[in-house]
């Protein structure tokens, strides 16, 4: 299991950084980093990534800086100046090979998540066997279309790191920056990951809102985001939606929604049995003759309940 213990905070002009040494053994340790607003909030984590990465018969340092959001989600890369990436024959990336080790990185689904380091090389090369198509249930040109040619190990040392043990590390760590701001912030963010986060802790277990954070959910039901509509729609419990003004605003946005959000909303008063306001079901007979079969079908049902 890692350890984390604050190292110390280092003030800049614009940001503040706060260091956290990670233990993961005996003989590994290194300096995770969360970056600080002016006013000392969380913006993301990064780490200064030094590394060697070993062939069968050499190892080549590897200097890369690695950006993950506030939940550990990796985001992106960058190289320290005057650093660039090589591959086995000591030919520099070129900037096509940047790009896809982005690609590479942005993957947390990837292959490399079941294979060791030797099923991807054949012993004394840098060229992938048939025993990865074995081991790995997936064909030869999947594989190689995962990796830049020259680099298998760069790419897999690397994506390790960016999947690796520190990840929960950082879960931990923004749970102690757990506050009212915070739940605020993640919930009328875009990362759909700060979103749900959010939620989980202010939605209880029957669905009931917390007050400060109504709005938000109002907010996150009528935006652009279908996924995550719907999601926040159908975990809030039926005491949302039990006031005529909140039924009033339910229907503004049935009207401004999408298809698949409409026919989610009336599932949600139907299946629910949530019982509907006059002006509410007034509106919906009012709706009946643009309805299409699906949504009179509904319609008629949360009516007939009434």
């Amino acid at each position: 299991m890692l350890l984390y213990s604050l190292c110390c905070t280092a003030p800049t002009r614009e940001a503040r950084v706060r260091e956290y040494k990670i233990v993961e053994n005996d003989t590994l340790s290194y300096t995770l980093k969360l970056a600080l607003d002016e006013k000392g909030q969380p913006q993301y984590f990064f780490r200064n990534i030094f590394t060697p990465v070993c062939y069968t018969n050499e190892c080549k340092p590897v200097y890369i800086n690695f950006y993950w959001d506030l939940l550990g989600n990796y985001e992106r890369y960058d190289l320290p100046e005057g650093k660039v990436l090589t591959k086995v024959d000591h030919d520099e990336f070129k900037e096509e090979d940047y790009q896809k080790l982005q690609d590479i990185l942005a993957q947390p689904g990837s292959i490399f998540a079941d294979l060791k380091m030797e099923d991807l090389i054949t012993k004394g090369t840098d060229k992938l066997t048939d025993s990865v198509d074995a081991k790995a249930g997936a064909t030869l040109k999947t594989i190689k279309n995962q990796v830049i040619d020259g680099a298998v190990y760069t790419c897999y040392t690397l994506w390790h790191i960016a999947y690796g043990k520190a990840v929960p590390e950082m879960q931990k760590i923004i749970e102690t920056y757990s506050s009212d701001a915070l739940l605020h912030r993640f919930l009328e963010s875009k990362n759909h990951h700060y979103q749900y986060w959010a939620m989980a802790k202010v939605l209880d277990a029957r669905g009931a809102v917390k007050k400060p954070f109504e709005k938000d959910i109002e907010t996150i039901i009528a935006g652009k985001n279908g996924f995550i509509a719907k999601y926040a729609l159908q975990h809030v419990g039926n005491d949302f939606f039990k006031t005529e003004q909140r039924q009033n605003w339910l229907w503004d946005t049935y009207q401004k929604t999408g298809y698949a959000m409409q026919i989610a909303i009336l599932k949600k008063l139907h299946t629910n049995k949530i019982p509907i306001s006059k002006p509410l079901a007034s509106s919906l007979k009012t709706s009946l003759p643009q309805a299409n079969e699906e949504q009179t079908l509904l319609i008629q049902k949360i009516l007939q309940k009434q």
